[in-house]
């Protein structure tokens, strides 16, 4: 489970993915596969949560990484490269973008 912290030394990486209601949930599918199979199995996967919207046009994951190396030799492997062109056709886009946490709050 991801935990968010300000002072974690870790990389987020926050993705997004647009897609019509019909092709939501094969996405879902092939994401939590892809993450089940591969992704988690990989040097420097710490943890990831996939997000959808009530209209289910779009899909967030947020996933932490050891380091931006890491999540960048994940993404270059044969096997992500093939995942990533099977997932470009069933979304609109998509769009992996590191981010450092800023500031983080907690409620009562």
């Amino acid at each position: 489970m991801p935990k968010i912290s300000k002072n974690a030394s870790v990389q987020t990486v926050i993705t997004t993915f647009e897609m019509t209601p019909g092709t939501c949930h094969d996405l879902l599918d092939a994401l939590t596969d892809a993450y089940a199979e591969f992704i988690s199995k990989q040097p420097g996967f710490i943890s990831a949560g996939l997000h959808v919207n009530d209209a289910q046009t779009r899909i967030a994951n947020y996933s932490q990484w050891d380091r931006r190396e890491d999540f960048l030799a994940m993404l270059r492997t044969p096997e992500m490269r093939d995942r990533n062109r099977k997932i470009n056709e069933m979304c609109k886009s998509f769009e992996p973008v590191m981010y450092d946490v800023a500031e983080t709050f907690g409620g009562s």
